[in-house]
């Protein structure tokens, strides 16, 4: 049967922007973003390998106003606009597209759904199977026998596809496919902000629709008295009948969308070789230019690869792994890659599968499958033994989970590549082969920050595991050039991979959470929302649904008439700037920012933060990771325990719930202003470095200088304001930024930052230094060599080049600090190991320390944090550590 596929184009290139790259962006020399790009192929061709259609069409939205805009004014109101980042790469795949001859189909009027549901009806009817690629659920409604819809996500760093047919939708909800219009009627949709009849969330709706089956019905009963509905629920329902019709019709997708094309038109082509290929190499897609081998055939001269990868391979028993052993400590070094599967009760949620480990002087590679690291221990022991693979901090938690105490895993391929470019997430095995071995294996999956070490098709893991292994041995001593060449062996060797095993440390420990008091903690935002929203109410006068941005509009600007800030095409804008921007004008509009503040963290931190509580530990271990950040910061996710909010009183006391075991208690160590400290090093300003020298305070200095106030007369808001104005400087803010942040007009800003930097003149030649040696290198770089490069100085986008100035001026600052900051825990983390202390490290949260510390080692471990913290580098001016203590992290902070 022949096949026709449509993606829904804005769907799936949003997902490749937010969901596959993640934070990190891909770009070109000259500063053009392209991940969303480059994410998007990633998806289409994994999905046309496996479909293989006989037509194809991309369908896009279009700015214009829909018939749901038309009908609904608040429809899609709440949704942010795309960011510059994203919408800048639209143009850039609509051109990829037409290259490739794959038909591109945008209608006024109308969204991309309505183009995905008329043209599921023209196959259908053709009697042909078609597959909606698409990442909204919506689409649902559009199943059946011959169309199902595709919806993919990520997992350990590769696309997956979950595909819904009718059977499929019929098992996951319980009603048939069309009916899914019904249940999004009485839902609604807060994404569309479709508002659907308030109170009844999506278990409700469903089983309404499988009892009634229509909307239609449901009313026909209720207003009949046959139906068996309850209390405050009927109610709802009954009051909000024209809501649910009218989202009914807001959700219904249209079959009859006029469109100009013809299944003929939709046949899939041959590409525009050439055409296609111009724009990879534009855009630098060198993975998609040899995978279709683009070069062959063209006019364009051909580059010289080499393709085969050459060695012996052979799988092992264990007899002859204990053989294979004692090559390893003659050799004194470790070439292996892990194959591991899936293990839901370990820390990382992995098992080992088996070991591929490359022999050097025998050009060989030898597989052993066992699932028992303990097979392993005595080479993981042996601190004679060198250990190079790929993720050291997963396989040393293995290890750890074990019982085994892992030495001299001290290098990571994947680690010497973010390194050596901090600004591509590029650091997979196949990444790595391709940029620095000209080699690169049949990999349809797109890159991701880490590889996939459970894959499903067992035909491929073999032959990858024997080539992983071999291409780290061959990639340790090209990376390792590399890093010499740049200076950057000694940050290597000493910084990131001696960090490496305290991140893995702390991640096994990971931090104990009072669950009951979490859920406490959860009830009480919720009774404290209740308040909030009745306090809005008064002050509004009435009520009305706080999450809707149209309704609290046309509260606050219509009946209030508060000044307004901002408008969309939709209506009065209601977003957090907006918000803060109309502080002080009336009282609601503190209710309603705490309001969202408390909302978030019920959502995201009650709600999200329990299920990484491990069942076995009754701790949560947050994965921290070093090739995230582009300036060095460790970050953390799963959860993300670096970003716990604090701004309000209710969010610092979420810190309530991480407690240490009995017998020990919480020691927080703080660098203070560490930031400005490494600013007045690399700057050597006088003034700043004599402040501190003399343990002044550094915004009162600051105020009186920029303000032109004695001393003594500084205020508290003036303090705040030039508090605002020292860090700002550390970010190259501009008179934009700090004018929002102090809430006070641009030209006054500018006023500010101009006056800083006559009074602070070397910080001045500093920024304009760095800027400039930037310009002329491509990179910036850190006191201890760590390098970024930076393409945005190149751009012909001016916005792009004054964030490539910023970036400029911040990342010696800031990723210094992160280096200082790494350090410290190294030293910390081996002097509480050899003096045999029981207190670890727990967290790391930037400038900030946290240790479980045994009460009966408090003080000594208090001095030793102090000393290793405030003697980890010697800077102009003296590191300050403030430490504190509690029997819980809110008490420590």
């Amino acid at each position: 049967m022949k096949k026709l596929i449509v993606v829904d184009g804005n769907s799936i290139v949003n997902r490749a922007f937010y969901g596959i790259m993640g934070s990190r962006m891909l770009q070109t020399a000259d500063g053009t973003y392209t991940n969303a790009v480059y994410g998007f192929l990633a998806i289409l061709f994994k999905e046309l390998d496996e479909i293989n259609p006989d037509y194809i069409a991309v369908a896009f939205d279009l700015k214009a106003p829909t018939a749901r805009h038309k009908m609904y004014e608040g429809y899609k109101a709440t949704r942010k606009g795309m960011p510059d980042e994203l919408a800048s790469q639209m143009p850039i795949l609509k051109n990829v597209l037409r290259a490739m001859n794959i038909t591109i189909i945008e209608k006024e009027g109308y969204e991309a759904d309505d183009i995905l549901g008329t043209l599921s009806r023209v196959g259908e009817n053709a009697g042909i199977e078609v597959v909606l690629l698409t990442g909204d659920r919506d689409s649902f409604q559009l199943a059946t026998d011959k169309v199902s819809i595709y919806i993919p996500r990520t997992k350990a760093g590769k696309t997956e596809t979950d595909i819904f047919d009718r059977n499929k939708v019929l098992e996951v909800y319980g009603v048939e496919p069309k009916q899914m219009i019904e249940v999004k009627g009485l839902q609604g949709d807060t994404s569309d902000n479709i508002p659907g009849v308030p109170g009844i969330g999506e278990k409700t709706a469903l089983a309404l629709i499988q009892e009634y089956g229509t909307i239609e019905n449901l009313y026909e009963k209720i207003e009949k008295g046959e139906d068996n509905i309850k209390g405050k629920q009927r109610e709802k329902i009954v009051e909000n009948k024209d809501l649910a019709m009218l989202s009914k019709t807001l959700g219904t997708i249209n079959l009859e969308t006029p469109i100009d094309k013809t299944l003929e038109d939709l046949k899939v082509k041959e590409w525009n070789k050439e055409e296609v290929l111009k724009i990879f190499k534009e855009l630098r897609f060198n993975r998609y230019i040899e995978r279709f081998n683009l070069t062959e055939n063209t006019d364009s001269p051909k580059e010289e690869k080499e393709t085969n990868i050459e060695f012996d391979k052979t799988v092992i028993s264990q007899e002859e792994f204990h053989e294979l052993e004692q090559k390893i400590i003659s050799d004194k070094i470790m070439y292996f890659y892990f194959e591991t599967k899936e293990n839901a009760n370990s820390i990382i949620k992995q098992s080992v599968k088996s070991i591929a480990i490359y022999i050097k002087n025998e050009n060989k590679v030898y597989e052993y499958k066992t699932d028992n690291i303990l097979d392993f221990k005595m080479l993981f022991e042996n601190n004679e033994i060198l250990k190079c693979s790929y993720d050291l901090k997963s396989i040393y938690i293995l290890a750890r989970e074990a019982g085994i105490s892992p030495k001299n895993f001290m290098f990571d391929i994947r680690i010497a590549g973010y390194l050596l470019n901090s600004t591509t997430n590029l650091y997979s095995i196949s990444d790595l082969m391709k940029t620095y071995l000209n080699k690169e294996i049949d990999e349809s999956e797109e890159s991701g920050e880490q590889i996939n070490l459970f894959d499903t098709q067992e035909e491929k893991i073999d032959e990858k595991s024997f080539i992983y292994a071999y291409s780290i041995g061959v990639l340790k001593d090209i990376l390792e050039k590399e890093l010499e060449k740049n200076e950057m062996l000694d940050l290597f060797n000493n910084i990131e991979m001696p960090v490496l095993e305290v991140l893995a440390d702390m991640q096994f420990e990971g931090m104990y959470v009072d669950k009951d008091d979490l859920v406490s903690y959860g009830e009480e935002l919720k009774i404290r929302l209740e308040e909030l929203t009745k306090e809005i109410y008064e002050l509004a006068g009435e009520e009305f649904n706080v999450n809707s941005t149209k309704q609290l509009g046309e509260i606050l600007f219509e009946k209030l008439k508060l000044p307004v800030i901002k408008k969309t095409k939709n209506g009065y804008s209601t977003d957090v700037e907006t918000l803060e921007k109309l502080q002080g004008e009336h009282e609601i509009i503190d209710k309603i920012l705490e309001y969202r503040q408390l909302a978030k963290l019920n959502s995201t931190y009650v709600e999200g933060l329990i299920p990484y509580i491990n069942q076995n530990t009754g701790r949560i271990h947050s994965y921290f990771h070093q090739t995230v950040t582009a300036t060095g910061r460790i970050s953390s996710t799963e959860p993300n325990l670096q970003n716990i909010p604090t701004r309000i009183e209710l969010g610092k006391k979420l810190r309530k719930v991480f407690k240490p075991v009995s017998g020990k208690v919480f020691l927080d160590a703080d660098y203070s202003q560490i930031e400005l400290r490494v600013l007045a090093h690399v700057s050597g300003d006088k003034t700043m470095v004599d402040n501190f020298n003399h343990d002044e305070d550094i915004h009162a200095q600051a105020a009186s200088r920029v303000f032109g106030v004695p001393l003594s007369e500084v205020t508290k808001e003036l303090r705040s304001k030039a508090k605002a104005v020292n860090f700002g400087i550390v970010y190259g803010i501009s008179d934009f930024g700090l004018a929002a942040q102090i809430h006070t007009s641009r030209k006054q800003a500018k006023e500010y930052i101009e006056q800083y930097l006559q009074k602070y003149d070397g910080i001045k030649k500093f920024m304009d230094n760095v800027v400039e040696d930037a310009k002329e290198k491509g990179f910036i770089e850190t006191m201890y060599k760590r390098r970024r490069y930076i393409p945005e100085l190149k751009s012909k986008n001016y916005m792009v080049r004054k964030f490539g100035d910023r970036v400029a001026m911040n990342t010696p600052i800031q990723g210094t600090a992160a280096d200082i900051m790494k350090i410290a825990m190294i030293n910390v983390y081996r002097e509480l190991k050899e003096k045999g202390y029981k207190s670890k490290i727990i967290l790391q949260v930037h400038d900030e320390l946290l240790i479980e510390t045994v009460i009966s080692e408090l003080e000594e471990v208090k001095n030793l944090l102090v000393r290793c913290m405030e003697n980890a580098t010697k800077l102009l001016v003296p590191l300050k550590v403030e430490v504190s203590e509690g029997n819980n992290w809110y008490e420590a902070k």
